[in-house]
This record gives structure tokens, C-alpha cells and sequence, in this order.
């Protein structure tokens, strides 16, 4: 059986203003996500890593898999109109927040289509809840908030409308993000970009 609850990702509607997105509470859940959660990566850096740089268990290299997979790809694609089929899929991992993350921002244009799915407990801080907004002025100008539950996914098309950010948290915040792009050299310097940070991480005291 799927970890993911594909039925419930095809049944969620699409907001399609000011830019398309999605959001999937229970996207994952019971048993599937505790292995997720039980099997996720040890990580005590804040930043983004690569796959390449971390290890983990069973339960978290299965949804990792199932990202890979066709099944989830299709359903995207028929909700937000967008042939990702052949598409490049870069998959990175966030375990830790640091005050100065969130800042509202687009995401690089050769992003096609941005999901993240938290791998976090119920979240009860009034921080690291992203927002979608209006613009990249103000971060309580919102068009929707979103807690990092556990097993919620958040996908959204990538464009000069996406704006985003969350209020400040520090601590662990979990999350897997995957992105279908339509660049693949700079898909692999965004990877080297981070690769690099992640090696340095394991001798800086930070």
C-alpha cells in the first residue's frame, strides 16, 4: 500500500488565486508516517541537504521512494495542469530552524512545482507556519497559514505571484521538500551548493 493517501491528495481542491496551490492535511498519516518520523534523518544543522549527505532508515527511504514514483507524480500533475512526467525531481531535507529562516521569497523560476511535506508532531508554536502571501513586503498580509503537522503537504506552482515565509522559530522543524524542474544544470549547482554546506556543517559549530 502507498504511504501516501493518494485519494485524499486527488480529492483536495486546487486554489487557483492569486497563484495555484494545494494543501493536503493527512496526507500521510498513521503507521506510514510514524515509520517516516521514526526513520528520519539525524540532523542537528540548520539548512537544506541533500539526500546524497544523509542516512536513514527504512521507513523514511520508502516515502522517499514513493516521491520517486509515478503515482504521486500523475496526481500532481493532473491537479495543477503540468506535464512533470520526464521532469528532473530534486528532493531535499530541512531538520532544524534557525531565527533568520523563513524570509519571504519566490522560489527560482526554474522550479516548476514545489511540495513539502513536514514530517514534524502536531505543531503548536505560532512560528514556522508558512504563509502564502500577497506580496514580499509584509508577512501578515496572508493569503493562507499553514502548521507544519505532521503529514501535511504543501505544493504550490512556483511563479512572480508565489510568494512565501513563516514567522520566526528555532528548533527542529522537519520537512522533506521536492521540486520538478525544468533546468538540470542548475538543479546540479543548487545540489553542489548544498552538498558543499552540508560537509562544511560537520566542522563549523554552528
Amino acid at each position: 500500500m502507498s504511504m501516501f493517501d493518494l485519494a485524499a491528495v486527488a480529492a483536495t481542491s486546487l486554489v487557483t488565486e492569486p497563484f495555484k496551490y494545494v494543501v493536503v492535511s493527512g496526507a500521510v498519516s498513521g503507521q506510514a508516517l510514524e515509520r517516516a518520523r521514526a526513520d528520519f534523518p539525524r540532523i542537528t544543522k540548520p539548512g537544506i541537504f541533500p539526500l546524497s549527505e544523509l542516512r536513514f532508515g527504512a521507513g523514511f527511504g520508502g516515502l522517499v521512494d514513493e516521491i520517486r514514483g509515478p503515482a504521486l507524480e500523475a496526481v500532481l500533475a493532473e491537479k495543477f495542469g503540468l506535464p512533470l512526467s520526464g521532469l528532473p525531481l530534486m528532493i531535499t531535507v530541512r531538520g532544524q530552524c534557525r531565527r533568520k529562516d523563513g524570509r519571504i521569497h519566490l522560489d527560482a523560476g526554474w522550479k516548476k512545482l514545489t511540495a513539502l511535506l513536514y514530517l514534524n508532531e502536531s505543531w503548536e508554536d505560532s512560528g514556522g507556519r508558512i504563509r502564502f502571501l500577497h506580496g514580499p513586503d509584509n508577512l501578515d498580509d496572508v493569503i493562507a497559514e499553514v502548521p507544519p503537522d505532521g503529514g501535511t503537504l504543501v505544493v504550490f506552482e512556483t511563479n512572480d505571484k508565489a510568494y512565501h515565509g513563516h514567522h520566526p522559530f528555532v528548533g527542529p522543524r522537519r520537512y522533506v521538500m521536492f521540486n520538478w524542474v525544468s533546468n538540470t544544470a542548475a538543479m546540479e549547482r543548487e545540489l553542489a551548493r548544498h552538498r558543499f554546506s552540508a560537509r562544511m556543517k560537520r566542522w563549523l559549530p554552528f
